[in-house]
Formats: C-alpha cells, sequence, structure tokens
C-alpha cells in the first residue's frame, strides 16, 4: 500500500510538472525525474543511441534559444534523413519540450513519428498529449484517448484532461470526471481538488468551489495552501473581500499556514476594490513579520517555523501588484512612490513592473512618458517583452496614432519578441480600428505558423472587426468556427454580432442570437439590452424597445449610463430635449450619477434644437460635478457653436488647445467639415496638413468631407489628389466619394465625363457592388438620362448584381422627370414581377409624379395598393399627397390628408403648410389661412419667405375688394403691414409680386410704379 502511495506521489508531482505549463514553463525532466529513468537495464548504450541523444540534446538548445523552425527541422532530420530512432525516454523528452516550449500542435506528429517507428507508448507520453489537446481546446480528441480501454491512464492523466475542462470554462463537465476516476479506481489528489476548484473560481461558482474542496477534504484529500488561496482569489474576483479575509483566517485555525502568494493575492484583491489602505497595511504587515524575525536581508518567500508562526518577506510581485493597481484606479502619482520605494527596498524593477508603470502612463494619457519607460528599460538592461509592446500597440490604436503602433510592431521584429496570442489579438483589434481589414485578416490567419491558438478574445476580435464592416456573414463563419473547436463565446462575442445585426437593421436577427444566448446560460448584460432598445428606437418600434427595457428589469438588470444615453438619445431624435432633461433628473433622484457621455448627449440635443443657452448650463454641471472635458465633449461643443454660426471657426478650435486637449480625428473632421462649409477650402487642407503632422491618421471620414468638400466646390481634379495621398494609407474610394464626384461632374450634364469618373475611381480600387451602382444610376436619372441608366443596370445584371428597391426608385424619378409617365409605371411593374418590395420613398415618387400629371384616380389606385401592403404614410408622403392635391386645387383632399397626418403625430413642413395657405388666400379665405400660420407656430415650424409672400399678398388682394367696408379694409390692410413687418424682422426679402401687392395697396393713385421701384431699392441696399 505504501508503494502504491509513493506511485501516486510521484505521478502528483509530475503532474505540477506539466499541468500548468502553460502560465510556467516546467524544468527539464532530468531535473524532474532521476537519470536512470531514461536508461533502464534494456537499453544498450550503441551509437545509434549516442547519435539519437546528440540529436535530441540539439533540438533541446533550439526549443531553449526560441529557434522552434530549426528544432522542427533538426527533428525530421534525424527521423527521415538519418534514419535514427530514439528509444522511448528520449521520445518522451522531446514531446514533453515541445509541448512545454509552445510547439503544442506538433505534440501530435511527433507521437504520430513514434508510433510509425515502431515505438510503443507509455501512460507519461499519453499524459503530455492529453496535456496538449487540451491546450489546443480538442477536448474531444483528449477523451476519446482517454475512454480508449487499451491505453493506460492515472491520476494525473484524468488531473489534465480536469484542467483541459477547466481551461475552457467548463468546470461541471471536469467534476464529473471524479466519478470516472471512482469507477476505474483512481485515485484523487490535493491537484485534483485544486484543479477543480479554480475551474469553478474561473466561471465565478466561487461558493461551489468551495463545496468541492470540503468534500474533497472530507474524503481524505489534504487541505493546502494552494486550495486555500485559489478559493480567497476567486472570492477577491467576485468583490467578497472580508470573505477572503475570513478565509485566510481559517487557513491559520487548520493548521495551514499564510504564504506570500495569500498575503499578494489578498493585496491585489484590495488594490483592485479600491481600497488601497487596507493593501497597504498587508504590506506592513509582512514587514512586521520581517522586522520581528530579524530577516530584512533574507529573500524568502515563506518559511514556517516549529512554533508554527510564518517568515514573510514582501517580494517583487508584492510591490508590482500594488503598482498595478494604483497605475489602474488613477493612482499613477502612488503607483510611481511606491516605484521609488520598492528600489529603496533592494528590489530592481523587472518587465512586469515597467509594464504595469507604462499601462498605467496608456491609461491616463501619458504616451509620450511611456515610451520614454520603454527607453529607460532598455538602459536598465531590461528587454521588453510581448506584453510590454501590447500595452503600447494597442494605446497607440486607440489613441488613433496606428503609423507609430506600426513601428512598434516592427520593433518586436528586430529585437525577436516573439509575438504571443495578446500581441496579436490587440494588432488584429488595432487593424480593424485602422480600415486595414486585409492586414487583420492575414494576421489572424498567421496564427498557426506563430504556434498561437485563436481563444474567445481572438475570434471576439474578428468577428467584432467583421461586424462593424457589416460582414455579418464572415462574423457568423467565426462563430461557427468557435463551436467546432470547443471555444466557448462570451458575453462579449455575441455583444458585437448584436450589435452587427441591430446596425444593419436586422432586430428580429439580433434578438434570436440573445435568445441563443441564454440556451447557452450566457446572460446578457446592460449593454445588450441597450444596444436592442436603441435599435427599436431608431426603427421606430417605441413599444417593442419598452418592452426589451422592460425584460431588462425583470432579469434583474438596473438601468446604468448606457440606458439613460439611449433613451435620452431617443428623445433627442425627437426633439424632446425637456423630457430627456427631465428623465436625467429622475434617474439622477434614484442614484445615478450621470457620466461624461450622458452630458455630452445632452449638451449635443440642446445645440441641435437651437437651445445654445440650456447646452452651456449642461456644460457647467459637468464641470461642478468634477467631470472634465475630453475630447469627445469638446468636439460637440465646436460642433454646437459652428452650427449656431456665431462664432469663428479659428477661435472655436484655439480653444481645444487652451483646454490642454488634443484634437483628435474626429476634431480634425469636425472643422475640416466647417471649412468646407464656409468654402475655406484653403483653410481645410491647412488642417489636412497640420493633422498628419500630428501623427492623426485621416480616415475615410476625412477623406468623404476633404473630397466631397473640394468637389462641390467643383474642384475635382484637387479631390483626386487628395484620394491620391489617401490610398498611400490603404484608404480607397468609397461609395460616399464616388457619389460625390459623381454629383460634382453632373454639373456638366454629360454622361461620358460622369462615366468616365465612375471607371476613374473603379481603377483607383473603388469596390463595385449595388451600392456604387445604385449611385451612378441616381446621378444619370437626376439629369433625366434613363437610357443611359438602363444600359448601367444592364450591365450590373450582367454582373450578377440585382436591382433593389434603389434601383427601381431612381428609374422612376428619372422617368417622371423626363415626363415618360407610362415608362415610369411600366418600371413600378417590373419591381414588383421581379419581387423586389416597394418602399414609402416609391410610393412618394409614385404619387409625387401622378399627382403633377393630373392622373388623380391614378394615384389613388396607387396608395390603396400602398395600404394593402401593409405600409403606412409617413410624415414625406402626406406632404406629397397635400402639395400634390393643394397644387391642382384639390383643397379637399389636401385638407383631409393634413387632418390625417397631423391627428398621427406627423409635422408637415414648411413648403406643405404654404401649398394649403396659398390655397385658401387664392379664395380669400384668410381667416383660415392666419390659423395655419398659428398652427405652424404651434408646432414650431418655421415660416419662410414664401409664407410671408402668400400671407402678405392675400391680405392686400383681400382689401382691395370694392364691396368691404372701410374697417374691413383698414384691418386686412392691417395684418398685412403687421406680416411685412415681422418678414423685414426675420431678415426675409419679398419677391417681385409681393413688392407689387404692397405697393398697389398702400401707394397714393398714380405713385404705385415709384413705391415699388423704392421698396426694391430698399432690399437691395439691405441685401447688400
Amino acid at each position: 500500500m505504501m508503494n502504491y502511495l509513493k506511485y501516486y506521489q510521484t505521478r502528483a508531482f509530475l503532474s505540477r510538472s506539466f499541468a500548468f505549463s502553460s502560465t510556467k514553463h516546467p524544468k527539464p525532466l532530468s531535473k524532474i525525474l532521476p537519470f536512470h529513468h531514461f536508461h533502464t537495464n534494456s537499453i544498450l548504450q550503441t551509437k545509434t543511441h549516442l547519435y539519437a541523444s546528440f540529436f535530441c540534446t540539439l533540438i533541446h538548445l533550439y526549443l531553449t534559444c526560441g529557434r522552434l523552425s530549426k528544432a522542427t527541422d533538426t527533428f525530421y532530420d534525424m527521423i527521415r534523413t538519418h534514419h535514427i530512432v530514439p528509444t522511448l525516454p528520449l521520445w518522451n523528452r522531446l514531446i514533453y519540450q515541445f509541448n512545454a516550449t509552445g510547439l503544442v500542435s506538433q505534440v501530435w506528429d511527433l507521437y504520430s513519428e513514434m508510433l510509425s517507428c515502431g515505438v510503443l507508448p507509455n501512460v507519461f507520453t499519453h499524459n503530455i498529449l492529453v496535456h496538449a489537446w487540451c491546450k489546443m481546446g480538442h477536448l474531444s480528441l483528449a477523451l476519446d484517448l482517454i475512454r480508449n480501454v487499451d491505453i493506460d491512464v492515472d491520476t494525473v492523466t484524468y488531473n489534465t484532461a480536469i484542467w483541459g475542462f477547466c481551461q475552457q470554462g467548463l468546470a461541471n463537465q471536469g467534476f464529473g470526471f471524479l466519478s470516472i476516476m471512482v469507477k476505474k479506481d483512481t485515485f484523487f489528489d490535493s491537484f485534483t481538488c485544486n484543479i477543480l476548484v479554480k475551474g469553478f473560481c474561473r466561471i465565478g461558482s466561487v461558493k461551489y468551489g468551495e463545496w468541492v474542496m470540503d468534500n474533497l477534504v472530507n474524503g481524505g484529500i489534504c487541505k493546502d495552501a494552494v486550495g486555500f488561496n485559489t478559493l480567497i482569489d476567486g472570492h477577491c474576483k467576485v468583490g467578497e473581500i472580508s470573505y477572503a479575509f475570513e478565509l485566510m483566517e481559517r487557513m491559520r485555525n487548520q493548521g495551514v499556514f499564510p504564504d506570500i502568494v495569500t498575503y499578494n493575492t489578498l493585496i491585489n484583491g484590495c488594490s483592485k476594490r479600491g481600497d488601497f489602505d487596507r493593501a497597504k497595511s498587508l504590506i506592513d504587515e509582512i514587514l512586521g513579520f520581517r522586522k520581528k524575525k530579524d530577516c530584512a536581508f533574507r529573500k524568502i518567500d515563506d518559511m514556517n517555523d516549529d512554533d508554527g508562526t510564518t517568515n514573510l518577506e514582501p517580494n517583487l510581485v508584492t510591490y508590482t501588484t500594488l503598482i498595478s493597481a494604483y497605475s489602474k484606479q488613477h493612482g499613477l502619482s502612488e503607483a510611481l512612490s511606491l516605484y521609488e520605494e520598492m528600489i529603496s527596498d533592494g528590489f530592481l524593477p523587472d518587465v512586469v513592473t515597467y509594464s504595469s508603470i507604462i499601462n498605467g502612463l496608456c491609461k491616463h494619457g501619458m504616451l509620450t512618458e511611456a515610451k520614454a519607460l520603454l527607453r529607460e528599460m532598455d538602459k536598465m538592461g531590461v528587454n521588453p517583452n510581448h506584453v510590454v509592446y501590447a500595452i503600447l500597440v494597442d494605446s497607440l490604436f486607440k489613441a488613433g496614432s496606428a503609423w507609430e503602433s506600426f513601428i512598434y510592431q516592427s520593433q518586436m521584429i528586430v529585437c525577436g519578441v516573439s509575438f504571443d496570442l495578446v500581441a496579436c489579438t490587440t494588432l488584429i483589434d488595432g487593424l480593424f480600428k485602422a480600415g486595414k481589414s486585409d492586414e487583420a485578416e492575414a494576421m489572424f490567419c498567421s496564427l498557426a505558423k506563430l504556434n498561437c491558438i485563436p481563444n474567445n478574445i481572438t475570434y471576439t476580435a474578428m468577428i467584432d472587426g467583421y461586424c462593424k464592416l457589416g460582414d455579418m456573414d464572415g462574423a457568423e463563419s467565426l462563430l461557427r468556427e468557435m463551436e467546432r473547436k470547443q471555444v466557448v463565446p462570451n458575453v462579449i462575442t455575441y455583444s458585437s454580432i448584436i450589435n452587427g445585426y441591430t446596425k444593419k437593421g436586422m432586430l428580429d436577427v439580433a434578438v434570436r442570437i440573445m435568445k441563443k444566448m441564454l440556451d447557452q446560460n450566457i446572460m446578457p448584460n446592460a449593454y445588450i439590452y441597450a444596444t436592442l432598445i436603441d435599435g427599436h428606437f431608431k426603427a421606430g418600434k417605441q413599444d417593442a424597445a419598452v418592452d426589451l427595457y422592460n425584460e431588462m428589469k425583470l432579469n434583474g438588470l438596473e438601468e446604468n449610463s448606457f440606458i439613460v444615453d439611449v433613451f435620452v438619445n431617443n428623445l433627442k431624435r425627437g426633439r424632446k430635449m425637456e423630457e430627456a432633461e427631465g428623465l436625467c433628473k429622475y434617474m439622477m433622484s434614484k442614484g445615478l450619477l450621470l457620466d461624461r457621455v450622458n452630458y455630452t448627449s445632452l449638451m449635443d440635443g440642446f445645440f441641435k434644437t437651437g437651445r445654445e443657452s440650456a447646452a452651456f448650463t449642461m456644460a457647467e454641471k459637468m464641470a461642478e460635478t468634477g467631470i472634465k472635458f475630453d475630447v469627445v465633449a469638446y468636439n460637440v461643443l465646436i460642433n454646437g457653436l459652428l452650427r449656431l454660426g456665431k462664432y469663428d471657426a479659428e477661435s472655436v478650435y484655439s480653444g481645444i488647445r487652451e483646454l490642454g486637449l488634443a484634437p483628435d480625428r474626429a476634431t480634425y473632421n469636425t472643422m475640416i467639415n466647417a471649412y468646407c462649409k464656409q468654402g475655406k477650402l484653403e483653410n481645410a487642407i491647412k488642417l489636412w496638413n497640420e493633422m498628419k503632422g500630428h501623427s492623426v491618421m485621416p480616415n475615410s471620414i476625412t477623406c468623404n468631407i476633404l473630397v466631397g468638400g473640394l468637389s462641390k466646390a467643383g474642384e475635382t481634379e484637387r479631390a483626386i489628389n487628395v484620394l491620391n495621398e489617401m490610398l498611400l494609407w490603404g484608404i480607397r474610394p468609397n461609395v460616399t466619394i464616388h457619389r460625390a464626384l459623381l454629383n460634382a461632374c453632373s454639373k456638366c450634364e454629360r454622361a461620358d465625363t460622369i462615366l468616365q469618373m465612375h471607371k476613374r475611381l473603379v481603377g483607383m480600387g473603388l469596390k463595385v457592388n449595388r451600392e456604387v451602382y445604385n449611385s451612378l444610376i441616381t446621378v444619370l436619372c437626376g439629369l433625366g438620362m434613363t437610357k443611359r441608366a438602363t444600359l448601367v443596370l444592364n450591365n450590373m445584371t450582367k454582373e450578377g448584381i440585382s436591382a433593389d428597391t434603389v434601383t427601381y426608385n431612381a428609374l422612376i424619378h428619372g422617368h417622371f422627370k423626363s415626363s415618360h409617365i407610362e415608362k415610369a409605371l411600366a418600371t413600378y411593374t417590373q419591381m414588383l414581377n421581379e419581387g423586389v418590395s416597394p418602399g414609402i420613398r416609391t410610393y412618394n415618387l409614385l404619387l409625387g409624379g401622378l399627382l403633377a400629371a393630373g392622373l388623380m384616380s391614378k394615384a389613388h389606385e396607387i396608395l390603396i395598393k400602398m395600404k394593402e401592403s401593409g405600409l403606412d404614410p409617413d410624415a414625406s408622403l402626406y406632404n406629397t399627397l397635400i402639395s400634390g392635391h393643394g397644387k391642382i386645387g384639390n383643397k379637399k383632399e389636401a385638407i383631409k390628408f393634413y387632418c390625417e397626418m397631423v391627428t398621427k403625430g406627423l409635422v408637415p413642413k414648411t413648403s406643405t403648410y404654404n401649398v394649403l395657405i396659398e390655397g385658401f388666400a387664392k379664395v380669400g379665405k384668410m381667416d383660415q389661412a392666419r390659423e395655419l400660420l398659428n398652427e405652424m407656430q404651434v408646432r414650431r415650424v418655421p415660416p419662410n419667405s414664401s409664407t410671408y409672400d402668400i400671407l402678405i399678398c392675400g391680405w392686400c388682394n383681400l382689401s382691395k375688394q370694392p364691396e368691404l367696408d372701410r374697417i374691413s379694409k383698414k384691418t386686412y390692410r392691417t395684418e398685412a403691414r403687421t406680416l411685412f413687418a415681422e418678414m423685414n424682422e426675420k431678415g426675409f426679402v419679398p419677391c417681385e409680386n409681393t413688392l407689387a401687392c404692397i405697393s398697389s395697396t398702400f401707394a397714393r393713385p398714380g405713385m404705385v410704379v415709384d413705391a415699388k421701384n423704392m421698396l426694391k431699392d430698399m432690399y437691395k441696399r439691405k441685401q447688400s
């Protein structure tokens, strides 16, 4: 029995050597096992064996030096060229070293070669193979091997398999192995217990992990510090710090003494919660032990005395843990102070310490200081690792400095820093953000060559990139790949997919994905609900959005700043800023603190609704609550001030420097856009050059704005020059640029020029798709060139791109513009025959064209078909119906549609009101016309110059009726005079007809022409 226990103790020791090699490289086998373990008496020391030992040693050296491909080549050279077959111990050593070095994908290749050479594996070989498969996430292969009755397995095998399941977040399935072990008469040990405890803590089931440990201990497993430390770490991670301290006391009571890992874990837990006083007190406690035992110069982690006390010494991890926490919790000065204290205590910073401080500097936006510290590392002889580079690359990508990110990526290659999964994932994410999707895909495909196995974070970065590009097929394909490879998606993975479908308007699919999450026991968070609620609000599905909010509340999720922002944005779109402000006040009364995003949204909404003073109030409240302006908030302020037109662009831009903020890409885009709108193209170009000089990479939006501005001004060649420059940064022409340049070319009203520009842009890398063809067809149809547009449509269909609603809408518009009514209706019929569903825009064009042509019965027929298809008229369609009937004098129908429109809560536009007012003015019903003007004011629809022209002429004409009494005539003229004064105050210039009416109404006999000329001169002087 004692021999049996010793056997399992040896196996348990071996499991510690390699079962966790993903976090710590194991010792070489020669240090774990006695040398005679590899060279039994049955092996003769022949020359072949000597050569095999030589090759294996050489391979080991290559692996140690990181020359992995050379190690692989040498192995195959030994087997296939020289036909040297190592003994089983040497095979085990090779397989072990390949696995430990990270070449896990080649472990199976070595195993297969071993079998083909006729060397039979033992349990140790199988344990390494199971471990490699578990590291790769190939749990099914590991299971198949264990279930094979012809294969010997032991406790280490099962421990490794349990570890593999726990690594994938499948602790419950790992726990199921215990029953198999019992059936197979295989003992569990403390490692089995600790692996399971860590697995349950990893998925947040800390209490269950504790239950597992208690039950296994009751079954005879010994408790140790590792198990307790794992539980303490688990409780710290779920925020149960007090209970973690209770566990440390329980350790002492049960004779298991806390070690430095225990203290470091608690320090880490307290620090992450922001409880730095408690963390510091733990360090003081450690230092107290050191002073008590007079161990100031002994660098030991822990040592138990005979009296049961523990000598503790703070190590580098202790200091680095606290430094890292300070850096993350906005206590950078404290982190730097502790850094100096650590050095004074005789601890020299290592790469982890430096990476923590660099991370803190980057989090605080101090990228210059972070780069300086990187240079200091080199001077101190500390080589930056992949973590340091990953932090810098990620921060530079997020700051919009993609150029510098690529420089550090190159530096990693030059310095021989290996690209681990974290660095690769960072680069994939950054490349997508920089608009370099092809390079991101290439990096993902190269992971296998780098011996990196993508995890759920890597897949999530790829899926998020595809979703932001709108490539949902690519995202879904990767999700299926994750399922095949048993990589469990997390809430962020699903969040990206839901966000992608929501942005494409595919809300039903997005909701279905959320239900899929629930089926997999992954609970949606408030951010996912916020995304879906926002999507439904934007789609006009208010009730469905509210239902989702109520569902969120039923699931126990509380409102947060994301949810508040969604509701504020919805109210902002409806210009209901009073309600938005009221909602925020209500949320604050419930204890929710508004963040910078909420205040910025409110400020933006107030600016957009013309409430300048309320917007400034929001800015003041931000300052009062200690929320500093960031560059996004200042961008909103810039936009608001420039929209008002009361502030000079140069002075607004200089304000950002005064606040100590560095302009970001959005700032530059806003300012370039402002200059383009003002026609100050030289200033826009100057900012474009400044932007590049400050290492802020222009993006497609910058290109769209500048090319659009130059195109609008007719400077197409200059726009092409900008486009050529953008090509150097990998930014190709897009549909927005295509549309802007085609519109610029359309001014010459020549189809050849338009088609030539289209061809030129395609040559520059424009991806031709339906949207691009639609832009070309729309521009041609806008000029009435329907024959050329039809030829383009034919080319489009030949390339396998089918026409959609937008295509047919453009053609219908073109035919109506050319007065080809029959062709427009034929296009509508073709659209239906092709199975393309008409939209509101289609019916708007049809009804507008038919009403303008006086085809009332056909228009009525089309309207009925629209309603039968389930579409309700929107504001635009009602405006078309009212205007169409009003212009042909069908006042009764126009008023009917107007009443229907306002009953539905839709607001007519100014031109619609003008048609209705004109209809009443023509028949002398000025009271009804006045009433409509009052309704405009109630609904906040601003009257324009035409409104006043119609009303003034109406009152003037009414006052000229011969049968009027003197009082009525005077009243009508007073109305005209009041409106004329109001028009003048608002800066509107009356038309020729209005001036004639005023002159003929108010001038003395014989002085009408002089009065009219005098009024014209007056308005000319005013305009100048």
